[in-house]
């Protein structure tokens, strides 16, 4: 009968616990218990999954048996896209394909899943693999693919889990944003393939097999690209002879102009011609290169084509960026201001091509030249980074109508500028080099707006530290504050995820409280240099042996190094009179509406505009209170220099730059899910009493308190036995 009841019992837990697995099958939940909840997807991805209107695949690929830490990688992607199907529509699906990079199936099911990667561009990346003390590289696949409609977007590598979550959901964004865009496309992007048709036979010559199959190879790319882009790319052939007018042609599209001597011995008369391709639509162009010229000391030009997928990858870009798919952010050039590419009439003579890139992904780099041109009206966020040269009052009145029309600025600039001619003169007696203030017009419109630049450097104890490489120990650079924890508002939810920044040559901020209050603006403190820190006035010296910190310590404290400040701005021009244009913008300004006159009355055989008769005059073009608004500024343009934001920069400063610009075009949800895994998480400052006691705590104190625990036990014991003997006994 008891053995009986037993399996009575184990018959009842057995039912009790399939009918628990048979419920948490269906009605089963998670829960991340990290703080940033790095395991959970943020509410813009379950947004975005949960209102598909079309079907979205998912195409991963993977080798398997990884080794660490990329085995991570593949299980971090199979737990994300379970959360996407969890909280997306019936249109959203997804796959994931174990693809070996060798053919050890006799079916050949791996060479087709091979084939297939291969076909949407996902090709496989050497890895390193350590095995019995023996280190080894194997290939592998690790990419995906994501289909919507018949757009296509890879990611062709996926080595690192860092925001994952955040290239997907953009990517599925961007998908969506091209459907609408090429649908609403009334013309068909061009694109142009100038060949001079005697570039042919010299192509041997140059080590290029084959250069005249190429434009058909371009072609082929084309229509494949069309074939998914709803026909809205269209291919043409221009090949210039030597009769035509081929430096001028070069000049007008930044083509690449090729001469040759005679090679009698291969019949090949002396010759020029010229290569290249040329996207244009509605008036924009944009040159992507073809042939690769390479400069080698004592040897000469060597010349080599682009790699197929990179011409159709350049083309699939370009289109993106030419019909506008990516919203437009103005770039205010000229003024000493960073260039984005070697190639830019920015006018500076540093470039930000990294800052450029990243931007690029998501936007489109609209440059603007304010002596030359207006700033839109539906233009969302104008940047202006390090202006070095003065604005005129007409460039500043552009920026401030901007602003009042609700345009929002990201501002990062300098209070010094190193100063060329006495850094020369400097070396000589062997200093470094010579800085001196910046004016360029725009601090005495922040000043009014309610902000002020300091014309001091922040320099911070809490600071990076250069290893000297001879051994003499590590050097304090105190103009290279560390960021911190308790410098970083969390309460902002950009900045929620970023645990520590680094800055360079930074200036510090004080609000114009008056200002502030008078105008209903509210200014928010977004990073601090730590207590330790203080300021180096004029003159500049930033020779690291030469520096020391302050003695005392009400010389020390903490300064603010950026604010975002909201609110409907007053303009700055009220009640003074309104600039002009200064006579070189003006002439440049009349020269191109002459020519498009000229073009209108050629083309459309209207007659040109007359000029107004005296007496006449217009209202309504200027605006004394704006829109609300907002403005970032930082005092430190190194911030987007290729330096920082390389890959051999911080890694939180990246994100840092791309979550403003987010946050600044009505992005926060994108920005908090880009913040949310980061991989620098400096540890709190302590004071020296702290480390000692925890070292010495760490050393001893520890060993003491489990020796005391195991006392403890041994008494509890002892006392345990005396208590049974004495029942016994009493027995």
């Amino acid at each position: 009968m008891q053995n009986r009841s037993k399996y009575y019992k184990f018959s009842i837990y057995l039912i009790v616990i399939v009918l628990v697995n048979m419920a948490g099958a269906t009605l089963f939940f998670r829960t991340d218990l990290t703080r940033e909840g790095i395991y959970s997807l943020s509410p813009e991805s379950k947004n975005v999954v949960s209102t598909l209107t079309e079907p979205l695949t998912i195409k991963a690929f993977f080798t398997k048996n990884l080794p660490a830490p990329y085995n991570s990688s593949e299980q971090y992607l199979r737990d994300l896209l379970e959360e996407y199907a969890i909280q997306g529509n019936k249109n959203f699906n997804y796959t994931i394909y174990e693809v070996s990079p060798q053919d050890t199936d006799t079916a050949g099911k791996d060479s087709k899943e091979r084939k297939l990667a291969e076909s949407y561009g996902i090709m496989p990346i050497q890895i390193q693999d350590v095995e019995k003390d023996e280190v080894k590289f194997k290939q592998a696949y690790m990419g995906l693919v994501i289909l919507h409609g018949d757009m296509v977007e890879k990611i062709p590598t996926i080595s690192s889990t860092d925001q994952l979550e955040y290239d997907l959901t953009t990517a599925i964004l961007k998908l969506n944003n091209k459907i609408s865009a090429l649908n609403s496309l009334k013309d068909k992007v061009s694109v142009t393939m100038y060949m001079s048709p005697s570039l042919g036979p010299v192509g041997p010559l140059m080590g290029i097999r084959d250069l005249n199959k190429l434009p058909a190879s371009i072609e082929e790319m084309v229509k494949k690209i069309g074939a998914r882009s709803y026909d809205k790319i269209a291919f043409s052939l221009v090949s210039p002879t030597e009769g035509s007018p081929l430096e001028e042609i070069a000049q007008k599209y930044d083509l690449t102009m090729i001469k040759w001597p005679a090679v009698p011995e291969k019949q090949i008369g002396s010759g020029e011609g010229v290569i290249g391709l040329v996207m244009e639509y509605h008036g924009k162009m944009k040159k992507l290169p073809v042939l690769q010229v390479i400069r080698i000391p004592l040897i000469g030009d060597s010349y080599k084509l682009e790699e197929p997928n990179k011409i159709e990858e350049d083309i699939d870009k370009g289109m993106e960026s030419l019909v506008g798919i990516n919203s437009d952010i103005g770039y205010v050039t000229g003024h000493g201001i960073f260039a984005t590419s070697p190639y830019s009439p920015a006018g500076g003579t540093d470039t930000i091509g990294t800052f450029s890139s990243m931007v690029e992904q998501n936007y489109t780099l609209r440059e603007i030249s304010l002596s030359k041109e207006s700033i839109p009206a539906s233009l969302g966020t104008l940047i202006i980074a390090r202006p070095t040269q003065k604005f005129s009052d007409y460039e500043l009145f552009q920026i401030d109508q901007a602003l009042m029309r609700g345009t929002n600025l990201i501002i990062f600039t300098d209070a010094f500028k190193e100063d060329q001619a006495r850094s020369v003169q400097a070396m000589a007696g062997i200093q470094g080099p010579q800085y001196v203030p910046v004016d360029s017009g725009l601090e005495k419109l922040l000043d009014f707006y309610g902000v002020k630049i300091k014309q001091s450097i922040v320099l911070d104890e809490n600071c990076f530290k250069q290893q000297d490489p001879n051994g003499g120990g590590e050097t304090p650079l105190y103009f290279v504050p560390i960021i911190k924890n308790d410098g970083i508002n969390k309460d902002v939810n950009f900045l929620h995820g970023i645990k520590g920044l680094v800055t360079i040559l930074a200036s510090p901020l004080v609000l114009n409280q008056d200002q502030l209050k008078k105008n209903d603006i509210t200014a928010t403190r977004l990073l601090s240099s730590s207590e330790n820190s203080w300021e180096m006035k004029e003159p500049i010296s930033l020779n690291p042996k030469m520096i020391r910190p302050p003695q005392r310590a009400d010389e020390k404290g903490s300064f603010a190094l950026a604010y975002l400040l909201e609110g409907k701005f007053h303009s700055y021009f009220d009640g003074k009179p309104l600039p002009e244009l200064t006579k070189d913008a003006k002439t440049s300004k009349q020269n191109g509406e002459e020519e498009q006159e000229e073009k209108s009355a050629t083309d459309g055989g209207k007659s040109p505009a007359q000029p107004a008769v005296a007496g006449i005059t217009a209202s309504g073009n200027f605006i004394a209170t704006g829109k609300k608004s907002k403005i970032f500024l930082m005092a430190a343009s190194s911030m987007l220099r290729d330096n920082i934001l390389g890959p051999d920069g911080p890694p939180t400063n990246p994100t840092f730059v791309m979550n403003v610009i987010d946050s600044l075009n009505n992005r926060e949800g994108i920005a908090a899910m880009r913040s949310k895994k980061q991989s620098f998480n400096p540890l709190a400052e302590t004071s020296q009493q702290t480390k000692i006691f925890v070292k010495y705590f760490t050393i001893v104190g520890l060993p003491i308190l489990v020796a005391l625990f195991g006392l403890f036990i041994w008494g509890l014991r002892t006392q345990r036995k005396k208590v049974i003997r004495k029942m016994f006994t009493q027995e």
